[in-house]
């Protein structure tokens, strides 16, 4: 064979092939995702969204999974959609309009919950213009993805004078009234950071009574700071989970404490932490949980190790089991192998 017919041989060869390649990418379908695992579709791997995504919070309306977290790409609340907790879709902006006395930049740590079939209630940090300060709003909707729209002439709650308000988390108990959880965000004013409960009227607008204080920063762990709290119901026990420490920080972690009831009194788990920095990922914490056909899975945020702080990736979303010892929350977690699908 000359240097001649071998060259006119690659040549052909090499034509053949792209006219292949555009023949497969010609029939008008998308290339299937790989999952997270490869091709084994019973099993999944940790980050879930691999994306900036802090603060998640999900629910689940029908066969669908509503994940909601703090401001990023440009939309005040991401809304990611999913039917398994593993493969997660975007979903646009849950909340696309501020009310009138917010400014944008600052709506963190959105939570949701249903009230009806057509009824939802959205509560979210964002930054009140009046006090300067980061207050809690809350928006309706009539379908879970949204578009929320918060008519109030104000904030819910703001506690400008104790640093401000975030962090707020709906909960309806066991008798069927509804809670609103919340911190006050002492550590911007260097004052204490306190967890709060008061109950919510049923249509979820506003709040009853006084304000109960919960826990503040007490344990060497926590560093400055408890935040991001929610409840949760288990075998008839009241868990209060909540995160401490800096946020952009290794230390960061998540614990709970027990309640005899929404008003406390609360008593911190010895345990603590229960999930905190490993080799795969750093920082977990502000997490929220669900159940799936009877077992528990914790949706948190945490760093790539040795880039806390960033902003890409940033704080993805990761998804571990909760198994329950003599009635105490066991995370098996961060984990980055793979684990069986909820």
């Amino acid at each position: 064979m000359t240097r001649t017919t071998a060259r006119r041989r690659g040549a052909a060869a090499i034509i053949l092939a792209a006219a292949l390649l555009v023949a497969g990418c010609s029939d008008g379908t998308e290339p299937t995702p790989t999952t997270s695992s490869g091709s084994d579709s019973s099993v999944f791997t940790n980050p879930v969204v691999k994306t900036d995504a802090p603060d998640p919070q999900a629910i689940q309306v029908g066969d669908t999974w509503y994940l909601f977290h703090t401001n990023s790409g440009g939309r005040n609340v991401p809304v990611l959609t999913s039917t398994d907790l593993v493969d997660w879709t975007a979903a646009g902006d849950a909340l696309p309009a501020l009310p009138d006395w917010a400014d944008a930049g600052k709506t963190w740590a959105p939570e949701a919950i249903q009230l009806a079939p057509d009824r939802f209630l959205l509560y979210y940090t964002v930054a009140g213009r009046e006090s300067g300060r980061q207050c809690v709003g809350r928006a309706v909707a009539s379908a879970p993805q949204g578009p929320y729209s918060d008519d109030a002439a104000g904030p819910l709650i703001c506690q400008a004078d104790l640093g401000g308000a975030i962090d707020a988390s709906p909960y309806r108990d066991t008798d069927g009234s509804l809670w609103l959880l919340w911190k006050n965000d002492g550590n911007a004013i260097g004052v204490d950071t306190w967890l709060w409960s008061q109950r919510l009227a049923d249509d979820g607008l506003t709040l009853v009574g006084e304000a109960t204080k919960l826990l503040k920063q007490t344990e060497p762990w926590e560093g400055t700071l408890i935040e991001g709290p929610f409840f949760h119901r288990q075998d008839g026990r009241l868990l209060l989970f909540f995160a401490a420490n800096a946020y952009d920080r290794a230390e960061y972690a998540e614990g709970y404490a027990v309640c005899e009831g929404p008003t406390g009194p609360c008593v911190k788990a010895g345990e603590n932490p229960i999930l905190k920095s490993n080799e795969v990922a750093s920082g977990p914490g502000h997490a929220s949980m669900v159940v799936k056909d009877g077992r528990t899975w914790l949706l948190y945020h945490a760093w790539p190790p040795g880039q806390e702080g960033s902003t890409d990736p940033g704080r993805q979303v990761w998804l571990d089991e909760v198994t329950w010892a003599d009635g105490k929350p066991v995370v098996k977690g961060p984990t980055a192998t793979p684990q069986p699908r909820p």
